[in-house]
């Protein structure tokens, strides 16, 4: 039996000349304040065996998301695009996702509201209706969620629309610096305890000491996502090119497989495939 596809299921490519990134200032990113294109990912993927990607948008704009989708008919890895749609504006957004729903690699939306002054941007009428498009179209919403200002609104969100796949990227990004699990853990559980929930366990070496992080510093939040989320609702990402911040691909790579060491082999198969095959409704 052939073993199943590997799947990084979260990173990102941007092309400064081509698409406006706000966040991305030389000054708080000099590392990765450059373009990275598939081009500098693949020898990456060949040194880990991972055979396809999810690239996700880095930018709120139309002009982000036909990037990525343009890269993905050039690349066949590249298996899923989470793009944007103007969430705020469910007439707009309800006329995006007519013509991105057309495109196979389009799969998913995501919106900086990592970004927002609002810390309550979720839960605005007009997001909340937007979200109802998403459920109706099968469309995955994906949340950069930054604890603790967005995790605890993920359960009123799966409550109020149970037909949205929602998924938490770098599970919230947890205090792993700091070694503290609470309130992270309690709210996450609440969260978990949805089943159109998802979350990816990815972004997480950023949280922690930038130089000497590893699976040691990783493994506590990993086995709380395990515990409430099961390894079928969990998907491993690289966050590749942010990860370049504190580490590197194959770091990233090599210090999450070990933080999932204790797991068996068909739920590492999940966390590292068979999840995203299955909430992104991958080709096979």
């Amino acid at each position: 039996m052939a073993e199943p596809a590997r799947v990084d299921a979260h990173q990102h490519f941007w092309s400064l000349g081509d698409v406006d990134y706000p966040w991305l200032t030389p000054s708080q990113y000099g590392p990765i304040h450059r373009d990275f294109e598939p081009g500098d990912l693949e020898p990456l993927l060949a040194s880990t065996g991972i055979d396809r990607t999810i690239t996700v948008q880095a930018a709120n704009s139309f002009a982000d998301t036909d990037a990525m989708l343009a890269r993905a008919e050039r690349c066949e890895w590249i298996a899923a695009v989470t793009g944007w749609v103007p969430l705020l504006d469910p007439h707009s957004a309800e006329s995006a996702l007519e013509r991105y729903c057309r495109h196979p690699a389009f799969r998913g939306v995501r919106h900086l509201v990592n970004d927002e002054p609002d810390p309550d941007w979720l839960l605005r009428g007009p997001v909340r209706e937007s979200l109802a498009l998403l459920a109706e179209r099968g469309v995955v919403f994906e949340i950069p969620a930054v604890f603790p200002r967005h995790l605890g609104h993920v359960p009123r969100l799966a409550a109020e629309t149970p037909e949205l796949t929602i998924v938490i990227d770098h599970l919230a990004k947890p205090p792993i610096e700091r070694g503290e699990l609470e309130p992270w853990a309690t709210q996450l559980a609440a969260a978990a305890s949805y089943p159109n929930v998802y979350a990816k366990v990815s972004g997480l070496n950023t949280v922690a000491d930038p130089e000497r992080w590893s699976a040691h510093d990783l493994r506590p939040v990993v086995e709380v996502a395990v515990r409430e989320f099961g390894p079928e609702r969990l998907m491993f990402g690289s966050d590749w090119p942010v990860c370049l911040m504190a580490g590197d691909y194959i770091r990233v790579w090599e210090q999450t497989l070990r933080a999932l060491d204790g797991v068996s082999e068909p739920s590492r198969a999940a966390v590292f495939g068979g999840t995203a095959a299955a909430v992104y409704k991958l080709a096979p």
